[in-house]
């Protein structure tokens, strides 16, 4: 990681007088949003602001968590002399770790039972990670039902679209691609886990395992003499 990206900059726009959160990483972007930023994405930069319509006194508390929760990850933050703090805040593991846990358990995994198990907490009709997502896409939209705006029937009516169509294929595919890696049940050709364990057969009993050697690296040539150096 960059050392620039563990530098921001939390502090009111002298000429706009905007709440503004500038720097770091994709991880620090994170926790400004958690806080209660809005994520504004340019062509070269994306920064945070303040939510519109927050009260000067919000915006400050808002600044202060922010800050407090950021120094607390290990960030250096710079920042207007009223949300400075001293607190740090305990972290937790957000929800999404839980998730990216299932990309961890396909990249490790030996034979097609075991990706077809970690593709189960996704596909699972029930309870499984994108049928929750399904509920969230309709409650959000229920949400906007008779919210009193122009565009929230819009809204509403694109939530469920996202959700009966959007994510009805996904679940659809990725639950066929379960399914056929659990009917497979063969080891992945091109992974294989190391026992440590040397064969019977092993006449070399030095040996430490039965894997096979890395590929040896040929050294390149040395470049050809120029026609300048020769004597």
């Amino acid at each position: 990681m960059p050392l620039a990206d563990r530098f921001l900059d939390i502090r009111r726009d002298p000429h706009s007088d905007e709440l503004l959160a500038r720097g770091g990483d994709p991880a620090a972007h994170s926790i400004l949003q958690r806080a209660g930023f809005v994520a504004v994405v340019r062509l070269h930069e994306t920064y945070h602001r303040a939510p519109t319509r927050l009260a000067g006194t919000d915006e400050s508390r808002l600044a202060t968590t922010a800050v407090a929760r950021l120094r607390a990850a290990g960030y250096h933050v710079d920042c207007d002399e009223d949300f400075d703090t001293d607190s740090r805040p305990a972290s937790y593991l957000p929800l999404g770790s839980s998730v990216a846990h299932l990309a961890e358990r396909i990249r490790e995994a030996v034979a097609t039972e075991e990706a077809a198990d970690a593709l189960t907490e996704l596909t699972a009709a029930h309870d499984g990670i994108l049928a929750a997502l399904q509920e969230v896409l309709t409650a959000t939209a229920d949400f906007h039902d008779g919210l009193g705006e122009a565009s929230d029937p819009y809204t509403a009516r694109r939530l469920r679209y996202l959700a009966d169509e959007h994510l009805r294929v996904i679940h659809s595919d990725l639950t066929l691609t379960r399914n056929t890696l659990a009917d497979r049940r063969v080891p992945h050709p091109g992974r294989s886990t190391c026992t440590q364990e040397v064969p019977t057969a092993e006449r070399e009993r030095s040996a430490v395992c039965a894997c096979p050697p890395p590929p040896r690296t040929v050294p390149a040539p040395p470049p050809p003499v120029g026609a300048g150096m020769r004597r």
